[in-house]
């Protein structure tokens, strides 16, 4: 992953206990790096480590520390940085998650290496929809929980529910969440 998201970890953990919580965390997680190059990749595990570490000194389980994360990179990290891309995706959450091919594809861009999830939408109706969810990357789909309530956040809609109801397995080769708000 590319150091903008364990800079935004950093950042949230700091947010929320403290920079020398943030100290805690790297030591257990082995970590050495005193800056995270937002344009430089670093191997996922080193993000997974940080999150394991968070979860363990703050006994928060690592599924509620992923979510929280998700919900804090749409409204901190990707706000702040890709203000210009997010408001370019939608003006509403249905149509920005529709469009997120696109929002990818421009990411993509600026971040050549970026090997970011590929997602599609479906069961489209007024007050919910399908989101299907492709990656190599295992144990996110609470991040992607967490991206979605933030997304209703910043769209001003309610998200009443966000639920996995197809994981990725011998019966399906992605993730399936129900959306609704």
């Amino acid at each position: 992953m590319y150091g903008m998201v364990n800079k935004a970890v950093e950042d949230m953990v700091c947010a929320m206990h403290g920079e020398a919580m943030w100290e805690q965390v790297k030591n257990l997680a082995g970590v050495n790096e005193d800056v995270f190059i937002s344009n430089e990749a670093y191997p996922d595990q080193m993000t997974y480590h940080l999150v394991g570490a968070a979860s363990k000194l703050s006994g928060t389980p690592p599924a509620e520390i992923l979510e929280a994360f998700g919900e804090h990179w749409v409204l901190k990290t990707a706000a702040e940085g890709y203000g210009d891309l997010l408001d370019a995706g939608g003006k509403s959450l249905a149509e920005f998650l529709i469009n997120l091919p696109d929002f990818h594809a421009r990411v993509s861009m600026i971040f050549p290496r970026l090997q970011p999830p590929r997602f599609q939408v479906s069961h489209v109706t007024g007050q919910s929809l399908h989101l299907h969810y492709h990656t190599h990357r295992t144990g996110l789909q609470p991040f992607v929980i967490g991206l979605v309530k933030g997304l209703g956040q910043r769209f001003r809609t309610p998200v009443k529910n966000v639920r996995l109801i197809q994981a990725a397995g011998p019966e399906a080769d992605h993730d399936t969440f129900l959306i609704e708000w």
